[in-house]
């Protein structure tokens, strides 16, 4: 038998429970994976809470893992029994100690990076490359902000885009996050919250002599939404990859005529439905975290069956910290 968190109805932390429940036959072209490291993320918390109602309950939540394959269906040849393998998945049921996939969702390990590293910066990495590569180009000179900059997703962003030779303005909610972001290269942290905040869009437009960003980066949403639209040069770009802070107020398209501005909201599952593209994003966030162009802290580990007290924590800390669930 196998164990997993399952969720009966939406709500706080207290409706991830452990349960235990019937492992899945492996069909042609599927593979057990064993889950040795399973990433937590703002995603779940959206899911559990009912943010998202993408998960049908009852349900298992979760969106990356890292493990061993334990069982290879018929017909397939790449993959064999103690094979290392990540993958994300938008069909969840993650939070478990295996599971059943298709074996062409998965993606190699390499041997030189831990399960650890592995599970609490692919999904990130992943993302971080579409939003650096597919969405925007970030290149040499480019000018961009950053909300939420020491935060987990803000860290990656404000490192690569660094070592790409953008210009990296970022934003911090509090003293804690602001020495977070000036370390992953941010030129200036601008407070956006609390004590001493800031015109966010004001001094983005101090620093950059009235030429405004051309892309700004934001996870935070209803609270960042305004500030990071008035920071765009004119022809930037506002990519929104979260809502931490909740949904944006629906927004009148007129609004963008200012600066002929555009607003795009990126899933990262979209852009890894083709096996070839998944692997080729893969390859470079992997050769990203070799070369050091992100750096991922120390994750906090908790059992699978403490799913509750993870979501705790990254509900009261964020995500400056990674956090795993170890099965």
């Amino acid at each position: 038998m196998a164990q997993a968190i399952v969720i009966t109805e939406y709500g706080g932390p207290e409706v991830l429970q452990i349960a235990t429940v019937e492992p899945r036959p492996v069909a042609r072209g599927q593979v057990r994976v064993r889950h040795t490291r399973i990433g937590v993320n703002f995603h779940d918390i959206y899911v559990r809470s009912g943010l998202y109602k993408t998960l049908a309950l009852p349900g298992t939540p979760g969106i990356e893992a890292v493990g061993v394959v334990a069982e290879v269906g018929e017909g397939v040849a790449r993959w064999k029994a103690g094979d290392r393998v990540a993958y994300v998945s938008s069909a969840y049921a993650i939070y478990a100690t295996e599971r059943v996939i298709d074996a062409e969702e998965l993606i190699a390990v390499p041997d030189d990076l831990g399960d650890d590293l592995v599970a609490s910066s692919l999904l990130r990495g992943l993302t971080a490359d579409v939003l650096l590569h597919r969405v925007a180009q970030v290149a040499e000179g480019s000018r961009i902000l950053v909300q939420a900059a020491g935060g987990g997703m803000g860290q990656i962003l404000s490192q690569w885009a660094t070592q790409l030779g953008a210009m990296v303005i970022g934003t911090a909610g509090s003293d804690a996050t602001a020495r977070k972001a000036d370390q992953a290269g941010c030129v200036e942290v601008i407070r956006y919250r609390g004590e001493g905040a800031q015109d966010v869009a004001a001094r983005v437009m101090a620093l950059t002599r009235g030429h405004g960003v051309d892309v700004a980066y934001d996870g935070v949403g209803r609270d960042s939404f305004d500030g990071s639209l008035a920071s765009l040069a004119f022809g930037g770009q506002l990519v929104m990859y979260g809502q931490s802070s909740g949904p944006v107020p629906p927004l009148e398209i007129a609004r963008l005529a200012a600066r002929s501005a555009s607003v795009c909201r990126p899933m990262v599952f979209h852009f890894v439905r083709s096996p070839a593209e998944r692997e080729a994003m893969a390859a470079r966030v992997f050769e990203a975290l070799r070369k050091k162009h992100f750096r991922m802290a120390e994750p906090r580990a908790f059992a699978l069956a403490d799913a509750a007290a993870a979501h705790r924590e990254l509900e009261a800390h964020g995500a400056v910290v990674p956090i795993v669930l170890v099965p």
